[in-house]
């Protein structure tokens, strides 16, 4: 099968795009892995599909697959890349679009500057709906993890973060710790880690460990959820500047019942196809 694709990145978390509005695309989870392998494959940390809408007030229907064959309800860096898809390919002369995820329906839109702002909704805080379980909803919870107490934030921006401060980002132990979280009991739909360093209240450092992709470069939903992690604890103000190992993200958040926006870069790397 021969497959067209574009290859994508915002602020270094990479993505092969699909466009299923124009192709008929059905993969195994076998030809993901396939697709997503670095060595063999074209490689990336997610593989996004571009589909036509199933619900009636959106323009798209956004899925995504992580590295390891299995779908995922968001992906915020993902979300951007799909706007510029869309509208780079001609999809859509709109500059702002309603697109259906497995969570719900976020807007991106396209800024005269070339960068893409999302809005992601609102965050969700219950345990129950994270999920987390015993979580109480307060803004640092504990979590046990290879004999040592954690303080995390538990939140979901329609996939599930669990947040940890830390105090210098380059001596966190994001591939071990990482990895433990990601597969907590208390997670049972697994878990993105967070690690977050404070600079200022509008300026902070993170790394994410993200379930099915290890490390990524930079994380839009991990950003997101470590700004709202750090205004319910009273260490940051909005705006927040993000700074990812591939890139900065803006994440402005008002209070609890307000949505958040999301704003960073989009870039094409190349287009090809593949025969898989």
């Amino acid at each position: 099968m021969l497959l067209k694709f574009t290859k994508m990145h915002g602020a270094g978390n990479d993505f092969v795009v699909l466009d299923g509005t124009r192709q008929k695309i059905d993969l195994s989870p076998e030809q993901m892995r396939l697709l997503a392998d670095r060595r063999f494959g074209v490689g990336c940390d997610q593989i996004l599909l571009v589909e036509k809408p199933q619900h009636k007030n959106a323009d798209f229907r956004y899925r995504i697959f992580n590295a390891d064959g299995g779908e995922v309800e968001q992906c915020g860096n993902g979300a951007r890349c799909f706007m510029r898809f869309v509208y780079d390919n001609k999809l859509t002369s709109k500059r702002e679009i309603s697109v259906e995820t497995k969570c719900g329906l976020i807007i991106p839109r396209l800024e005269e500057d070339g960068r893409v702002t999302v809005n992601m909704g609102e965050p969700i805080l219950e345990s129950a709906r994270i999920p987390f379980l015993n979580g109480n909803g307060s803004p640092s919870e504990s979590l046990e993890v290879a004999g040592q107490i954690l303080q995390i934030s538990a939140v979901s921006m329609g996939n599930p973060h669990a947040v940890q401060v830390v105090s210098d980002i380059e001596l966190a132990p994001v591939e071990t710790l990482g990895a433990q979280i990601e597969n907590h009991p208390r997670f049972p739909n697994r878990v993105n880690a967070g690690f977050m360093q404070i600079k200022d209240r509008h300026h902070i450092k993170l790394r994410v460990y993200e379930r099915g992709a290890g490390e990524t470069l930079s994380c839009g939903t991990g950003a997101c959820a470590a700004v709202v992690s750090g205004i319910r604890l009273n260490m940051l103000d909005s705006p927040v500047n993000v700074a990812t190992r591939g890139g900065t993200l803006t994440i402005t958040w008002q209070s609890s019942d307000s949505p958040v926006l999301m704003t960073g870069p989009a870039m094409t790397v190349f287009i090809g196809e593949i025969n898989l």
